[in-house]
């Protein structure tokens, strides 16, 4: 399954993903023109400052299998489209009764203005995985505009394989730089006599174990 995967520890929060996702979305598909349309066009993904600083992270859709917002739709604006394994949302048939959004555990569901060759009302907003974008080879717009890697696109367990695999390093990493930091050394007398108290206690341990 082809997926969007989100590594938040890399989000700089400069929400280059928004604004490609809500120009991709634009009546015009124009980032000079999109700014002038009525309504403005939207974004489907939402970036959220962390608490802790400088972090953030970009909160989209999971497409999820059951997906809550489907089963709850009263007029089934909301359907799966199994070839692509996508929830997607149909304005046309939306009463924007907020079903959907109270019981998405995401909380990725918008509701705006949205015209696309009918009047202008509010409706549901959700990702549709940029099904036009993928189906024709391309990246999900978000995806090609985010430049630190914070959004991947391809196989979701190859994806996560590669996050593994890259922790690993990460951990090993830091394993050996404490082992070379604790080779070194002490820098002075007091480093000196707490590294000879330490080897000291360690000894009669060792000692006192034999016996």
């Amino acid at each position: 399954m082809k997926t969007v995967f989100v590594n938040p520890e890399r989000c700089i929060g400069c929400r280059q993903c928004e604004f490609a996702c809500a120009v991709e979305h634009a009546l015009s598909r124009d980032a000079a023109a999109a700014v002038f349309e009525s309504p403005p066009p939207r974004s489907r993904i939402h970036v959220m400052p962390g608490r802790a600083y400088n972090t953030s992270f970009p909160n989209r859709c999971r497409h999820c299998n059951p997906a809550p917002c489907q089963q709850v739709c009263p007029t089934a604006a909301i359907t799966r489209d199994t070839e692509h394994d996508l929830v997607l949302s149909d304005a046309h048939r939306c009463i924007a009764c907020a079903m959907c959004a109270m019981v998405c555990p995401f909380d990725a569901i918008t509701f705006h203005e949205k015209a696309n060759g009918m009047p202008a009302r509010v409706v549901a907003l959700k990702c549709d995985g940029c099904i036009e974008r993928t189906t024709a080879g391309r990246l999900p717009a978000c995806v090609e505009a985010c430049k630190t890697g914070g959004l991947v696109y391809g196989e979701l367990n190859e994806l996560i394989a590669e996050g593994r695999a890259q922790e690993a390093s990460v951990v090993l990493t830091s394993a050996a730089a404490g082992e070379s930091l604790s080779a070194r050394p002490p820098e002075n007398v007091t480093g000196w006599r707490t590294w000879g108290a330490t080897a000291t206690e360690l000894n009669e341990g060792v000692h006192h174990g034999r016996h």
